[in-house]
């Protein structure tokens, strides 16, 4: 069971002095490594067109020509990503793990070493639940963080925390954390009525119904 206590050693390198972690979770196995599953689809189909194309090619022609192997190499290269991705999921698994603290949202990941993203609260726009129904039956879910990035074609791009338990929870938890950490950006406690503290920059979950 994770906890702020047994976190891996390397999100204790990068947090902050007064950074205190308020969840941590990691991606459920089975439902994380069938998030690649659409892409691997669309492989393989489109790998099955090129093998057609190969194999009718032989029949009619004999050995395939030297220009479309070098065609169908190229053309292939959506199957092989889609092979490489599945291969990936199951690497980055045991290295993938999120955290919330009362100063930004966190994701650990990494194929050959040990990536980190974090997202300060005040650049995240938008949060979002997403279960489908593998994930509904095995009681987890994805949650969406927007925070403006876009890709070449304008579509937004969000970081997500895959296939973690109690999503709705950790949901409330991001956003009555981003909330309160924002209003204290905003309206900083000295400029507020003595009996309103507003939040504390120590951040006690207990006190924020967290």
């Amino acid at each position: 069971m994770l906890s702020p206590s047994n976190l891996p050693q390397d999100f204790q390198v990068i947090k902050d002095n007064d950074e205190n972690f308020i969840w941590v979770g990691e991606p459920m196995f089975f439902p994380f490594i069938c998030s690649g599953i659409p892409f691997l689809v669309i492989g393989l189909l489109w790998g099955a067109v090129d093998f057609g194309i190969l194999k009718s090619a032989g029949a009619k022609n004999g050995a395939p020509t030297g220009f479309l192997l070098l065609f169908l190499a190229f053309h292939s290269l959506p199957f092989w990503i889609s092979i490489f991705n599945m291969l990936r999921l199951l690497l980055v698994h045991k290295n993938t793990f999120y955290t919330i603290t009362n100063k930004r949202v966190m994701m650990r990941s990494g194929f050959w070493g040990i990536d980190f993203n974090a997202i300060d609260y005040d650049k995240i726009t938008d949060v979002q639940v997403n279960v489908n129904p593998l994930e509904n039956m095995l009681g987890v879910g994805t949650i969406r963080i927007s925070s403006g990035k876009v890709n070449d074609k304008g579509d937004q791009i969000t970081d997500n925390f895959i296939a973690v338990e109690n999503p709705y929870e950790v949901f409330k938890k991001i956003k009555t954390v981003m909330v309160d950490v924002k209003t204290d950006w905003n309206y900083p406690n000295k400029l507020r009525p003595d009996e309103n503290p507003g939040y504390n920059t120590t951040y006690d979950p207990n006190k924020r119904g967290v």
